[in-house]
């Protein structure tokens, strides 16, 4: 079977029809959702002009004179709401400026005897009050949709009175490892055994970028239960994510399930994961991941994290390009994707793979501390030192 180009797989990956589904929640639970609908203030904010502090409201005409204070309005009272020349009421921060009231002028800038005002510290016309739609106006969109919903929009439509709001709902995927040669944890057997690491990397991961993301557990050599358990999975996720078996071994039986549907393809031309296959059923799909643990990390970020990220509507991923800070040599023909560290440096990005392990696909450990991996095109050659690469950033706190 001939390999497709990393380039030829990641247009075939942009071109899988997907289909977003949308949710109403709480707002207190939309965090980290996309906006399915703009937001649209329904009023004004304030509704009325507003004193930002505490203090008196007056006339500017006003301000040179002994004033008479004819009473008070905390916040969230306004029952003083006409203002005649020569008066003054004591206005609180928040609360209604009376009609007929221009500026608020601060306690700090008055002396008060009985009921008379005195200003000793004028301010400008205007001091102090918030007009009518300061924050927002009627009918003004606030937020628009498709945007990812932090504390700060949970705020915003709290004060716009919107307890429940329509979202994307995130990628809903399932991670199966299979092989009869793995172990689960706890679990003993013989020495040609390992425990399973792909499950649980994997289904953190998904769950560190905010997918819906269930660790489904492992499955033997055993074709038909590998096949009830991709298919049970498939009625209730977006995405069934299957790590070993599909190889071209004897025991290899995911890509023979796999291909009993719409394969977009099988095989790819890098390095790790060059046996990654994708098949679709109806609008959902099965990706199924080599075993080894670095490369099923490697192609669950080139794969499978770019596929749930349209369907939840964001994304999570950075492209950037970077300098090595070090000669590089690559003894691989395939496209190839290098763990690597990476620094903020005098305005650049500067990557190396100082203290880096070298070996096969199966090492996992070069991930811990790890924040991005380096691409690199297809052929044989040296890059040397300060040379420009391509760098996908994956650690999202970075």
């Amino acid at each position: 079977m001939a390999h497709i180009s990393f380039e030829e797989s990641v247009e075939l990956l942009n071109k899988l029809e997907i289909k977003q589904k949308t949710k109403k929640l709480s707002i207190e639970d939309s965090l980290g959702y996309v906006l399915a609908n703009d937001v649209v203030a329904s009023y004004n904010n304030p509704a009325h002009p507003t004193a930002s502090m505490d203090g008196y409201a007056i006339k500017y005409s006003d301000i040179d004179k002994e004033i008479k204070i004819i009473g008070k309005n905390p916040a969230g009272s306004f029952e003083y709401d006409t203002l005649n020349d020569g008066e003054a009421i004591k206005t609180f921060t928040g609360s209604f400026m009376p009609n007929g009231a221009d500026t608020l002028v601060p306690i700090e800038n008055v002396e008060v005897n009985g009921d008379i005002l005195k200003i000793n510290t004028k301010v400008n016309k205007g001091f102090s009050v918030r007009s009518i739609g300061e924050d927002f106006r009627e009918n003004e969109t606030i937020i628009s949709k498709g945007t990812k919903i932090t504390f700060a929009e949970i705020g915003v439509m709290a004060s716009l009175n919107i307890p429940i709001v329509e979202v994307i709902d995130k990628a809903k995927i399932a991670v199966i490892a299979t092989g009869s040669e793995i172990l689960d944890l706890g679990e003993s057997g013989n020495i040609a055994q390992i425990h399973s690491s792909n499950n649980y990397t994997l289904s953190s991961l998904g769950k560190y970028y905010g997918f819906d993301t269930t660790n489904v557990g492992l499955v033997r050599d055993n074709k038909e239960e590998i096949k009830t358990k991709i298919l049970n999975s498939l009625e209730v996720n977006d995405i069934v994510v299957t790590t070993g078996g599909v190889s071209v071994g004897d025991f290899d039986f995911v890509k023979d399930i796999a291909g009993e549907f719409e394969v977009v393809f099988h095989g790819v031309n890098i390095k790790p994961g060059q046996w990654i296959m994708i098949a679709k059923v109806n609008n959902k799909y099965i990706i199924s991941l080599p075993g080894f643990p670095y490369s099923s990390f490697v192609t669950f970020l080139l794969y499978v994290v770019p596929l749930a990220e349209k369907i939840s509507g964001y994304s999570v991923l950075k492209n950037i390009k970077a300098k090595l800070r070090d000669d590089f040599k690559k003894v691989n023909p395939k496209t190839q994707f290098v763990a690597v560290n990476i620094a903020y440096e005098n305005g650049e990005f500067i990557v190396d793979i100082r203290n880096k392990k070298s070996g096969s696909s199966a090492i996992l450990t070069n991930l811990v501390n790890n924040y991005a991996l380096m691409k690199l095109d297809t052929g044989f050659y040296e890059l040397p030192k300060g040379s420009e690469v391509d760098v996908i950033i994956y650690n999202k706190d970075f």
